[in-house]
């Protein structure tokens, strides 16, 4: 019986069609990445109205960013620098704040605080918010509506990250698919034009990620890649470091690749063969794992929950992705354009892919915890639904590869024997058929030449001695001779009906590919649903103190009896939860305007737990301003803040007020 293969035709261009809308939609519609870090508050904070102008503006994170020495900016309403420029690093244990000191004597008015820093996951983040001095006013300042790591730089670094990974994957999974699957794959040109391929786009995309670096966490600005002062910049940090030794190791990835299609493509030895084959593979291994680690080090697996177990199985995870994936398209290519490739080759990889699918499983099993973390945020977060939609894919491709593994077994299973035959009629049944179809092949030959046999039967003389006289004639003739056995090659080939169904399955397996790429490209630059929920459980807490962008704001009027001993305390403890805080009090007359006090003393206790009270000596900052930072609030409850004002040397008086805090 004639096994006879699937014609997908038009359906097959139809689904390669779509594989590359998705791409594209799925690159063009990605928002700019947004990342770990994330504003918690400000001081001032956004939208306050202050009596009179604070000495710096300070603003916390949730993790640590790297700020640049332009990466915050106060403008005041007519758009001029409010601000000194220079950025104090305010960090303090697990508080992550920066500062700007403002210049003396501004005016009354609205102004605008813009901010831009990079995540510890290399991720660009800013926003900007306002506050105003004295009252509101209008403001001419513009901020620009292009957010951080968007626009068109941030285009062209989304798809040199989408190509970094495709070259990573046909380079490290086509050069295993060569060494464990089909160490004759060394000769064919076609697999070597495809792994050399492999190595130049993810060394032209790492090339174009170090370039595009510095605007892309910056200006935004294209012609800003070729500032040889940002490069240097860039050079500086986590992310500079690790496509630097990302260039580094490919520049080993090459040595590799000309070994491996030179001297091991040329040994004849078998003994030899195998040991340069062992060698190339342990040194291989280092590379790719090395090539693989530069992403661990500088994106997701490198911060959050269990940096130290999650950056070895982030490895683990892309050397899985580039074994199934890279060898998938160096199979594809041989299926097509190799003149044949043998049925056990076909195996290895079968197995080989069976394998990475398992670790693939293991290490995304790991990997989504991680960054989930909770039902609800994987269906509620973008990161969440990129995920499902990843599961998906990952399933239709599971799917397809079990329809190639049904043709691989065809491919290599012998026909089956009729019951009671010996072998050794087998082996004349199967002589016989072998030369039915050689004469077959034969004769179709004869057939469709037959002119040209007779010309050339005809005219042998003649021919030898023109090929022997004109050296043109006989290299036109070499060619004929060529161009003939190769499409006598081809059609023996895509007479194969078991390989034209592996073929055209392998080519659907590697659409989907294509597709589950991207949408690992956009989950890497997108922020893990861990991360956002907290995030969004914080600002949803109840009371102000629970909230981190709203601190504590309590008013408490106060009488020494003394001159000018009526007034109002105002007090802000940013951000209002346990652990490090910013305390700002504001001493204010009865009609608004700020009252000078030569001292006051703030004390904190919680009365539940018998703590306290806990002392607090705030400096002088400006008339009627004073401050304290790293108020350590130890345990959430409700606390009782006692705030003692003295207007002279004999009037004082102490006011207290319980806030809930945590």
């Amino acid at each position: 019986m004639t096994t006879t293969a699937p014609r997908l035709g038009n359906a097959l261009a139809r689904l390669l069609i779509l594989a590359a809308a998705l791409l594209g939609t799925l690159l063009a519609g990605a928002a700019p990445a947004s990342a770990h870090a994330a504003l918690t508050g400000s001081d001032p904070k956004d939208g306050a109205v202050v009596a009179t102008a604070p000495k710096e503006v300070n603003l916390t994170f949730s993790e640590q960013v790297a700020m640049s020495a332009d990466a915050i900016r106060v403008l005041a309403p007519a758009g001029r620098r409010a601000d000194t420029g220079e950025i104090r690093d305010l960090c303090s244990g697990s508080v992550v704040r920066y500062g700007v000191e403002l210049r003396a004597g501004l005016p009354d008015g609205t102004y605008t605080v813009a901010w831009q820093a990079v995540s510890s996951d290399s991720h660009p983040v800013a926003g900007a918010f306002t506050f105003s001095i004295g009252a509101p006013s209008t403001t001419s300042v513009a901020l620009p509506d292009q957010a951080a790591g968007g626009g068109l730089v941030g285009t062209l670094y989304g798809i040199a990250r989408y190509l970094s990974y495709a070259g990573f994957a046909v380079l490290v999974g086509g050069g295993a698919f060569v060494l464990a699957c089909w160490p004759g794959g060394a000769s064919v040109r076609a697999v070597q034009q495809t792994v050399v391929r492999g190595w130049l786009t993810l060394t032209g995309a790492t090339l174009a990620l170090l370039l595009l670096r510095s605007p892309y966490t910056g200006s935004g600005k294209l012609a800003d890649a070729f500032d040889l002062a940002g490069l240097k910049a860039v050079l500086e940090t986590k992310t500079g470091a690790a496509l630097t030794s990302r260039l580094l190791l490919l520049g080993a990835a090459a040595l590799f690749v000309a070994v491996l299609f030179g001297a091991y493509a040329r040994r004849t030895d078998p003994k030899e063969k195998k040991d340069l084959a062992f060698g190339l593979g342990l040194g291989g291994t280092v590379v790719a794992a090395g090539i693989a680690g530069t992403w661990a080090l500088a994106e997701h697996a490198s911060t959050g929950l269990q940096p130290g177990v999650a950056m070895p199985v982030d490895i683990l995870h892309l050397l899985a992705v580039a074994a199934w994936l890279g060898g998938l398209t160096v199979l594809l290519v041989a299926l097509y354009r190799a003149p044949s490739v043998e049925r056990s080759a076909v195996e290895r990889f079968s197995k080989v892919a069976f394998g990475s699918v398992a670790v693939l499983a293991a290490t995304g099993l790991y990997q989504s915890w991680r960054q989930v973390g909770s039902w609800s945020a994987l269906t509620g977060t973008r990161y969440g639904q990129l995920l499902l939609v990843k599961i998906g894919l990952m399933a239709v491709l599971i799917g397809i590869a079990w329809i190639s593994r049904r043709w691989t077994r065809r491919l290599a299973d012998p026909a089956p024997r009729e019951a009671g035959t010996t072998d050794e009629e087998t082996a004349e049944e199967t002589a016989q058929a072998t030369d039915e179809r050689t004469d077959e092949a034969t004769d179709e030959k004869s057939a469709a030449s037959g002119s040209e046999t007779s010309e050339t039967a005809g005219t042998s003389d003649t021919s030898e001695t023109a090929e022997t006289a004109d050296p043109a004639r006989a290299a036109q003739l070499a060619r004929q001779r060529a161009a003939v056995a190769t499409a006598t090659r081809k059609r023996e080939r895509d007479a194969d009906p078991e390989r034209a169904g592996l073929r055209r399955s392998v080519l659907t397996e590697a659409a989907v590919a294509v597709v589950l790429l991207a949408v690992t490209t956009v989950l890497t630059s997108t922020e893990p649903g861990r991360t956002e929920e907290e995030a969004g459980r914080s600002t949803s807490a109840s009371g102000p103190a629970a909230v981190p962008d709203r601190p504590v704001d309590i008013r408490l009027p106060f009488d020494t009896g003394g001159v000018d001993g009526k007034g109002v305390v105002r007090l802000s403890l940013d951000p209002g939860r346990t652990g490090a805080n910013a305390l700002h009090i504001f001493v204010e007359r009865p009609n608004g305007k700020p009252l000078d006090v030569p001292e006051i003393k703030v004390a904190l206790t919680l009365e539940a737990k018998d703590v306290g009270p806990l002392p607090v000596a705030p400096d002088r900052i400006q008339t009627g301003h004073w401050s304290a930072s790293g108020v350590q609030i130890p345990m959430p409850g409700d606390w009782k803040i006692q705030v003692t004002v003295r207007t002279s040397e004999i009037d004082q008086t102490t006011i207290d007020k319980n806030v809930k805090i945590g």
